[in-house]
């Protein structure tokens, strides 16, 4: 079942487009409160992942206010590209990145990551922070992430994931799906993208079933790394 932000009739990459224009302005501040600034060290695990690969150029789709890009900046690399469907998600994000003075190497561009504008194998990264469940067609976004990866290249995706063992499981059941939506309405004036947050994780395909699609769309070797008591999992594999 696909889920929206907001209703049945207009697509989901435009409703997810507009739910994240509506929320840009207080989007950092939530993520920050409502995670409890463990999204931080989120980030540091993807970063990590690519450290041994040394890339010198990395892809961050759903880029949204360039936390992640900034972060790649750690690893050194010659250009960062961030891309998002979302502009005033990236009106944010130049404006944290022009702050850090770091134009000349991070460029956000607004775009689809299922029809990515740019040619095969133009990267030697990519990278996906809690963005690949608002994907319209998953299969299709990661063939298009394969498509644009160097033979040799690494993925590393960040996504939402749903605990197992008691009490966490339950206590995450009450935090998502109850106080998030209150706590963004209150915040961000829409509830609905945060009731979003819930059903788009509940429906997401985690796990074997999410390392299953990413095989079939080019990708090899596929990892899983269950974080914080299952809360998140880092995925990571690579294009042959």
């Amino acid at each position: 079942m696909e889920v929206k932000p907001y209703n049945e009739k207009e697509s989901k990459k435009v409703q997810v487009e507009r739910m994240f224009d509506s929320i840009s302005g207080r989007y950092d501040f939530l993520n920050r409160s409502l995670s409890f600034g463990i999204d931080i060290y989120w980030r540091k695990r993807l970063i990590a992942e690519l450290k041994s690969l040394k890339p010198s150029s990395i892809l961050d789709i759903a880029t949204g206010t360039a936390d992640v890009a900034l972060a790649l900046n750690a690893l050194k690399p010659e250009k960062i590209t961030g891309l998002d469907l979302s502009e005033k998600m990236l009106e944010v994000g130049r404006s944290k990145v022009a702050r850090k003075k770091l134009n000349h190497i991070i460029t956000l561009v607004k775009g689809d990551s299922e029809q990515l504008p740019y040619e095969d194998q133009s990267f030697d990264a990519v990278t996906v922070a809690f963005g690949v469940r608002n994907f319209e067609n998953l299969s299709l976004g990661l063939s298009e992430m394969s498509r644009v990866l160097k033979k040799g290249g690494k993925v590393v995706i960040l996504e939402f994931s749903k605990p197992s063992v008691f009490p966490v499981k339950q206590l995450y059941h009450f935090y998502f799906r109850y106080f998030c939506p209150w706590w963004g309405k209150l915040l961000s004036k829409d509830a609905s993208a945060y009731t979003y947050l819930y059903d788009s994780v509940a429906a997401f395909p985690e796990g074997e079933n999410f390392t299953k699609i990413a095989l079939q769309s080019g990708f090899s070797g596929m990892k899983t790394q269950r974080l914080t008591f299952g809360i998140v999992s880092l995925y990571t594999g690579t294009k042959q």
